[in-house]
Order: C-alpha cells, then structure tokens, then sequence
C-alpha cells in the first residue's frame, strides 16, 4: 500500500532536482561560447532534465460530488430538506420564482447553472458554517462560481427587500398594536428595536473600529420588528464598536420619529436601556434601586413587548448558521448585502408559515443592553418631557402584576 508521506516527500526532491537542474542548464547556456558544442556532461545534464521542463503537468482534478443537486437531493424528504437548508419546499419554490428572472443570463457568454442551483448553493452558504471549499466539492462547482453565485442571489435578495421588509402603513399600524398588546398588555407598540452583533473577519482598513466590546470583530444589524418575529425594518453595517444609540442616529428609524405618519395616533416603538426615551420610543425606567411597584410593572410590560426583537434574532441566526460563526467574508462591504438577504428569507419564510423550533433560538438570545449615561440623555429638555410625561402615563394605566 501507497505511503502518502513518502511519496510526498520523493515528489518534493523531484521538485528540488528539476530546479537545480534548470539552474544548471542556464548556467551552462549563459557561459557556452557561441561556436562551442556541447561537452558530454552538457548533454548528459539536458538529456536527463528536459523531459521535465517539457513535459505539461496535468492539474489535478479535485474531488467532488457529482449530480448531487440533480440525483441525491430529490429523494430527500420534506423533513431533510428542511434541516438542510432551513426552510420548506414550498417557500424555496416561491422565493425561486419571486428570484429566479435576475438569476438568467441576460447577454451571450458561458452557459450559467440553473436559477434552482444557485438559490441552493446560496441557501447552503447562509444556513451552515461550511468553508467554501466544502460547498465546492458538495455542489461540483468551482470557487470562483460559488462567489459569484453568492453575490448574484444576495443581490436578487437584497432587490426585492423593500417590498418584504416594510414598515407597517398609517391604516395598518392598529393590527400591529393590538398583536403587541396581546403579547405584552403595552399599548399602542408598532415595533420592537433592537441591535446584535455578526462576527466578521478583521478588515483590512481600520480594524481596531470593528472590535465591540465583547472583544470580537463585527458588524451590527439594527432590526426593528413586529409582534410575530418579522423585521418591518433593517439598518446593517456600521462598526462593531459603535454604541446603539449611535448606530439609531446614523439610521433611517432616527428621522422616522419625528414623521406623524409614521407613527400614527400616538404609538411608538419599545426598545432597551441603550436607547434614548423618546415620545415615540419607549425606553424602561432607569433601575437605580428605588422604582415604585408601578415603575417595575411598566418594565415588565414593555420588556414582554421587547423580547420580539430578540426572538426575530434568534430566529434568524438559528436559521441561518452562518450568522453565529465569523463570516467567511474577506471585504467587508459585501457583509451587508449578505446579511439583508437573510433577513428578506427570514420574513419570507414566516410569511410562508414556516418557523424554527424555538430551542434552536436561545443560544442566539445573548446580548445584553449597554445604558446611556446621564449625559446622553440629557438635551432637548422639552422633547424629554413630552417622552417622560408619555411614559408616566402609560406607566399610570397599566394593570398592575405581581413583579
């Protein structure tokens, strides 16, 4: 039987042989006298090393699955499918169809794989820590086509995000409201807010800016979401080691406060310690170890309105594994893109009627909110006011529980 060592190691003195004897003969070609004939040793030396040099070495073809997609997958159950790529048939075949117009070529060149393959591979990337060359060797592509499937599917996604990811319109926010209130007894919630962190690879510009402070490189997700888990908003990007109340104000939900159509009739979104009180944010009253029996019991209401948007991301990294692990993205500013698209199929697959077993979420669940201090919340002392006034309110007509 073959010893791979060994052959490993007579395949490397080849190597050293052959270059010393390329080295030689370039001597010898460099101090021949242009009307002198090769000596015998010359010869002896071209004699025993040009086969090498001419001889075309054949790459050696790597090892891969074949027709796996096409034969290995079709027999696979419902059940399997499911555990594979995080998602029914059924929503796979609807988001294929919703995609697979921008998954066609659309000038002449080199055939493509079919829509259905690419969506596959991409699904595969997103719902499994799996390196690249395992994806490779699993779907009979090369890398190169891998990446560019990736990028090419993430983009289809990312296209039609505003009209899966939307934010609940004036006549729609009552429904929201009321899912919210049932789940919390908070009145008029539109939206839960949130932030997580997804672990990236060291950026080659500026690094020490994307190290949060759990010590990690990443990038953050800002996710507003409704009563059921579904974001009706998304802001992702900006430095892992930037606060949440910073990474609010760089976005879009920032403006969104002042517009009264988006906050209809009084209601407002719920958020943690780390964000700033708001007329249409509802923050938790600071714990400093004298809150009223009715300060705590407003704390418990809106912390159970609150825990949506750590279930939304619970329910997305649990669906899709990539988002647990360090991505194996080189440049930075494709993260983003990426990270989208898996929020467009989170929502699609609970639109879809297709959700996780909550036990895969809680490992998910662990990021702790980061209090503003008193400094940062100070400013704006009418507008503050307006929010506390708002907040005593709501505190006042709560129902008390036992907290």
């Amino acid at each position: 039987m073959a010893d791979p060592a060994a052959d490993a190691a007579a395949d490397a003195m080849r190597r050293q042989q052959l270059l010393i004897g390329v080295n030689l003969i370039l001597r010898e070609i460099i101090n021949m006298d242009s009307d002198s004939s090769s000596s015998d040793e010359e010869l002896d030396v071209l004699e025993r090393f040009l086969p090498d040099l001419l001889r075309v070495r054949r790459r050696r073809k790597v090892p891969r699955l074949e027709n796996y997609v096409e034969e290995v997958m079709p027999r696979w159950t419902d059940i399997d499918f499911k555990s594979h790529f995080r998602m029914s048939r059924e929503t796979f075949e609807y988001v294929l169809g919703v995609i697979a117009d921008r998954l066609r070529r659309r000038e002449p060149g080199l055939p493509m794989i079919s829509p259905e393959k690419q969506f596959l591979i991409t699904i595969w990337r997103m719902a499994t820590p799996d390196s690249y060359r395992s994806l490779c060797e699993k779907f009979n592509v090369s890398r190169s086509t891998a990446l560019a499937t990736v990028r090419r599917v993430t983009k289809a996604l990312v296209n039609i995000a505003p009209a899966v990811i939307r934010w609940p319109s004036r006549d729609g926010c009552q429904a929201y409201w009321q899912g919210f209130e049932a789940i919390s007894a908070f009145p008029k919630v539109i939206g839960a807010i949130d932030g997580t962190h997804i672990r990236v690879p060291a950026p080659h510009i500026n690094p020490e800016a994307y190290i949060n402070r759990k010590g990690y490189h990443s990038i953050q997700l800002q996710g507003v979401c409704d009563h059921k888990a579904r974001f009706v908003h998304c802001f992702v990007g900006h430095a892992g080691s930037l606060h949440d109340q910073r990474v609010f104000r760089l976005s879009p939900v920032q403006d969104f406060l002042d517009d009264e159509n988006k906050f209809p009739d009084g209601c407002h979104l719920v958020g943690d310690s780390a964000y700033k009180l708001h007329e249409n944010l509802m923050v938790p009253y600071r714990d400093n170890g004298h809150l009223t029996q009715r300060q705590k019991n407003f704390n418990f209401c809106l912390s159970s309105g609150r825990i949506a948007i750590e279930r939304a991301f619970g329910l997305l990294k649990g669906r899709f594994r990539s988002l647990l692990h360090c991505l194996p993205m080189t440049d930075t500013a494709e993260v983003p893109d990426f990270v989208l698209a898996c929020c467009v199929l989170h929502n699609l697959c609970i639109l879809q009627g297709y959700e996780l077993n909550e036990t895969l979420t809680a490992e998910c669940c662990e990021r702790q909110a980061d209090p503003l201090n008193v400094g940062q919340q100070a400013g704006q002392a009418a507008v503050q006011n307006a929010a506390m006034a708002k907040r005593d309110e709501i505190c006042a007509r709560l129902i008390l529980r036992n907290v």
